[in-house]
């Protein structure tokens, strides 16, 4: 889910604790779009781009 959507594998964040942040980052956006019923994340994370309000109101903090 990670490496198709994300393209996780062709990522340069090498160093340190960088690479497992944003694993973290990464499934906690897996998690809010599931959370609020969507199956295609991809489709979800489009969606939300397109409107700098989107990422605040699905993560309920509008």
């Amino acid at each position: 889910m990670r490496d198709r959507t994300f393209r996780e594998d062709d990522s340069k964040i090498r160093t340190r604790r960088s690479p497992r942040t944003m694993a973290g980052l990464r499934n906690l956006a897996i998690s809010v779009h599931r959370q609020n019923g969507r199956t295609n994340i991809a489709a979800a994370l489009r969606h939300i781009a397109r409107g700098y309000h989107r990422p605040l109101s699905a993560l309920g903090l509008t």
